[in-house]
């Protein structure tokens, strides 16, 4: 997944203690003058390196949202767009730390402090370096404390930048793993329609189901294969009919992959009113929809063994069984996807 395999942000503490404690032992190995540029080294490359290994562990995102929505094909070594408005969005609901900051941009402002920090410590390494030479012990020794003194001091001012760091790990690293060269079908409509139920049918997930609102609290992945070809299927949070500017951050989270993700949308629609939303509701939603999405829509009535009141494409009951396999044919129909065939060696 790609935020799964982010190594745990030390604190900068930690990372002082150990460059430090690492230095004395470095330096208990030689003597003199040669014992003090040992310590400044060690510790200057266990602090750098450290902070530098942080950074590069990290996707990335960009650095402005124009960079961020080029062409697929235009930004390989970039997030795709649907990580970097889904990361943008846990960020602010999930963390504390991020909610009046900014979400990824906090984190990449962040992340360029501890560059900043990395490059900032090597640079005084060099300039101690030359500082000690030709000079005896104990002025080399003033100079290692002086260097210490001001590793330290960058430690410090960076330990906000660390720990926001550290908290965007914790928030992002289960996020589902989505292949943009893989087709796609995502899941929409109101809460407690049954989308939840329809995907954990169809493939191997198992979302939590539940009657009350939002209980997918993020965007869930599940898979299945027709004809060789694999297909991801993503249940979104439940959308509310309201203006986007009103969205809160997991209904964010559901038009992100709609934008990004959908090679088709099922919309399931629930007109027995046991989702305690008005079918009229459900329908502005589902027109909505497809008037922001390029993605073929198709209208699904669940809980047809309760009502079918509704006109839509296809008809089914996930709690009985009834004309889900056909949803999914209609599904796999309307994205169309023809996989890349490498043309045949000649003999």
């Amino acid at each position: 997944m790609i935020f799964e395999s982010l190594p745990t942000t030390p604190r900068s503490e930690e990372l002082v203690d150990k460059a430090f404690s690492r230095a004395s032992r470095t330096g208990r190995a030689k003597s003199g003058r040669e014992a003090q540029e040992a310590m400044l080294r060690t510790a200057a490359n266990i602090l750098a390196d450290n902070l530098e290994n942080v950074v590069t562990a990290w996707p990335d995102f960009g650095s402005d949202d124009e960079t961020v929505l080029l062409p697929r094909d235009e930004r390989e070594d970039l997030v795709d767009p649907f990580y970097y408005e889904l990361a943008d969005a846990i960020l602010k609901m999930e963390s504390e730390t991020f909610r009046d900051e900014g979400g990824v941009d906090a984190l990449r402002m962040s992340l360029s402090e501890l560059s900043w920090a990395s490059n900032q410590i090597r640079e005084l390494r060099s300039e101690y370096q030359g500082k000690m030479r030709k000079t005896d012990a104990d002025t080399a020794r003033k100079h290692r404390k002086q260097a210490f003194a001001r590793f330290a001091d960058i430690l410090d001012e960076i330990e906000d930048d660390l720990l926001r760091v550290g908290a965007a790990r914790d928030a992002l690293r289960d996020l589902p793993e989505i292949r943009p060269d893989e087709p796609a079908i995502v899941v929409a409509g109101y809460p407690n329609v049954g989308k939840s139920s329809f995907v954990n049918r169809v493939t191997r997930a198992s979302n939590e189901i539940a009657s009350y609102p939002f209980t997918t609290r993020g965007v869930q992945l599940g898979h299945f294969e027709r004809d060789r070809i694999r297909y991801q299927i993503i249940d979104t949070p439940g959308l509310l009919d309201r203006p986007a500017e009103d969205r809160n951050a997991i209904e964010r989270q559901a038009v992100s992959a709609l934008t990004h993700l959908a090679d088709a949308v099922v919309f399931v629609v629930d007109a027995s009113g046991d989702c305690g939303y008005p079918v009229d509701s459900q329908l502005e939603l589902r027109d909505e929809v497809e008037r922001l999405f390029e993605a073929p829509v198709i209208t699904v009535c669940n809980k047809a063994d309760r009502s079918r009141d509704v006109e839509a494409d296809a008809y089914m009951s996930v709690t009985e069984g009834e004309g889900v396999d056909d949803v999914l044919e209609r599904a796999v129909l309307a994205v169309g996807y023809e996989p890349d065939i490498p043309p045949s060696r000649r003999e």
